[in-house]
C-alpha cells in the first residue's frame, strides 16, 4: 500500500517559499536521530524501541523523498 504525505509550504504573496526544503529534509532527519538517541541510552523508559525505529525509518524516507524531488525540480525532470 502507498501512502502519499502531502505537506503544505509556507510562501509569500509571490508564491516564494520561505522554507528550505534542506532544512525541512534535515529537520526530519534530526528528529529521527534524537528519537534514536533517546531510546538507546534509555533516557525516556516510556519509547518503545520498535515504533521509534519505524518512525526513524518512515521520517527518512519521506526526506529522501523530499530531496529527490528537490533535484528532478532543480534539473528540469519530473518525478
Amino acid at each position: 500500500m502507498t501512502r502519499e504525505v502531502t505537506l503544505p509550504l509556507i510562501v509569500d504573496s509571490r508564491g516564494t517559499l520561505q522554507v528550505a526544503a534542506a532544512d525541512v529534509s534535515k529537520l526530519l532527519r534530526t528528529v529521527g536521530g534524537r528519537w534514536l538517541r533517546l531510546v538507546e541510552t534509555g533516557e525516556d523508559g516510556r519509547l518503545d524501541e520498535d515504533t521509534v525505529a519505524a518512525l526513524t525509518i518512515e521520517l527518512a524516507k519521506l526526506a529522501d523523498r523530499i530531496d529527490v524531488a528537490c533535484i528532478a525540480h532543480s534539473s528540469g525532470q519530473s518525478t
